[in-house]
């Protein structure tokens, strides 16, 4: 009943945050230089009296309050407009290229917390000793490190250099699955490299002040194993403060995916927002950005969610 009551607070809460981001779009959109109907006809020599029509069908004419009510109506019947270059609708458009967003997002994730879990409590255990040293000058090459740059060097060292992944091109997983792996592995690496550094350089910290704490002296005196200890006790405690950090730092892969899918030809949510964007569609570019910023809010609610069953404490007192 507590998470009930608690997710139904934070849902209610999601209404005016997601109002607000609709808005934020909508006006952004307003203010660009872009004309919807110039780029309709592509470059044609249309008449200003058939530019006039496109923005009176497309009720471009209307006030500004007229507009934006619209679109949050159609936003709520799930309908997220129609191309103006393609004249396809925009959520089927969505439909087709948000899984392999998903994908490279779930993968860069999964990367991530494998990684900084195993370098942040070696680093941790190990204090003070080469391998924390180590660890540490590695994450902080890696918070420093964007992942365009990281995703150039993996191309010119395990693609072009030694052959063992592809550049560019998507393979579906219903057509081969180790095909699929291959050409979404130094994606979501490079996508993953960052947060697994910050996570790392996090759990580190959340770890050490878990480990001078008395219960921690008391369980080693009293003869439990330091793997019982670390695994039972220490890791559950360390791990609250890396969820908080983990649920913004999702909110990075999603945007992230918009520049990594376009350095390895993937057709997800990022090369189709960039061609969007290049031809003038602000029709797709609504559709992605709001769709971006949705699932933004989606997965931080869950981590909320996990903090609140992760933290006793914070639970009984809610």
């Amino acid at each position: 009943m507590i998470i009930l009551r608690m997710l139904l607070g934070r849902v209610l809460s999601l209404v005016p945050l997601l109002l607000g981001v609709t808005l934020f779009v909508f006006i952004v959109m307003r203010f660009s230089p872009v004309d919807p109907a110039l780029a309709a006809f592509d470059g044609a020599n249309a008449t200003d009296e058939q530019l006039e029509q496109f923005r009176r069908e497309n009720g471009l004419l209307d006030p500004w309050p007229v507009q934006y009510g619209r679109f949050v109506w159609n936003l709520l019947h799930g309908d997220f407009g129609v191309s103006v270059i393609t004249k396809q609708s925009v959520g089927d458009t969505i439909t087709t290229a948000l899984p392999l967003t998903l994908q490279l997002t779930l993968m860069g994730v999964v990367i991530a917390i494998v990684v900084s879990l195993l370098l942040g409590i070696t680093s941790a255990v190990f204090r003070d000793r080469w391998p924390d040293q180590l660890i540490r000058i590695v994450s902080l090459a890696g918070v420093a490190a964007p992942a365009f740059w990281i995703a150039l060097l993996l191309v010119q060292w395990l693609a072009v250099g030694q052959g063992l992944f592809p550049s560019s091109g998507y393979v579906s997983p219903q057509d081969s699955f180790s095909g699929w792996l291959n050409s979404m592995t130094l994606p979501a690496i490079a996508l993953a490299m960052p947060v697994a550094a910050q996570l790392t350089r996090v759990i580190r910290t959340s770890m050490v002040e878990e480990l001078d704490k008395d219960y921690v002296r008391t369980a080693r005196g009293g003869g439990l194993p330091p793997v019982v200890v670390v695994g039972r006790n220490v890791l559950r405690n360390a791990l609250v403060t890396p969820l908080t950090v983990l649920g913004l730092r999702v909110g990075y892969l999603l945007g992230g995916a918009v520049v990594i899918e376009t350095m390895f030809a993937l057709p997800g949510l990022g090369q189709n927002m960039i061609q969007a964007v290049n031809d003038g569609d602000t029709s797709k570019v609504q559709g992605f950005v709001i769709t971006i910023a949705i699932g933004f809010v989606l997965v931080n609610l869950i981590v909320d969610i996990l903090y609140v069953i992760a933290n006793p404490r914070l639970r009984s007192h809610s």
